[in-house]
């Protein structure tokens, strides 16, 4: 049997044109087993599939969000003092173990004071309540080479109020994570 060559051509394009066909054939949609919801059709609106649960916003252990909620970053001191108020020691306190439980963590303390007083003054007194704040984290257990101090003075107030209440928030030894946490 002899193929010309315009009989091999049809063959080929009506197989081309088969093959195209069944590619673009629709697969069954499946239905829902026993038991499941419809996701849609025709008589029925569509239900989406679930998600994937609720979201953990807990802080990741070991991070600064983690210090912060869960520590505290703040502690705060008298007018004209660098000593270390009895309220700030259970801060501190927790400080330091979560420091010695993360010991790849690395610290920075930031001394600050109210804006009354000159300018020298005020860096002179937040670099004492940075040093502080060390010295009592150091005497805890936590590595002197883990922590740097850093004097603001009365540069940045986390309260720009001139009354006593913002004078109070801003005498304060801030701990801030600079390296070693998630």
């Amino acid at each position: 049997m002899r193929f010309n060559t315009q009989s091999v051509m049809r063959l080929a394009l009506v197989a081309v044109a088969a093959a195209s066909l069944a590619a673009c054939a629709t697969k069954p949609k499946p239905n829902p087993g026993p038991g499941e919801p419809p996701r849609g059709g025709p008589d029925q609106p569509y239900t989406p599939p679930g998600g994937p649960g609720p979201v953990d916003s807990r802080p990741i252990p070991g991070s600064s969000q983690d210090f912060i909620i869960n520590v505290g970053d703040f502690v705060y001191f008298d007018l004209d003092s660098y000593d270390i108020r009895s309220d700030a020691m259970p801060v501190l306190d927790a400080q330091s173990a979560w420091l010695r439980r993360y010991p790849n963590v690395s610290i920075r303390i930031e001394g600050n004071a109210d804006e009354r007083g000159t300018r020298e003054y005020n860096l002179a007194l937040g670099s004492r309540r940075a040093n502080a704040v060390k010295d009592y984290l150091v005497s805890r257990g936590v590595s002197p080479s883990r922590i740097m101090t850093l004097s603001n003075g009365k540069e940045r107030p986390i309260n720009p109020g001139t009354d006593e209440e913002a004078y109070q928030q801003n005498r304060n030894g801030q701990t801030i994570i600079t390296s070693g946490g998630y």
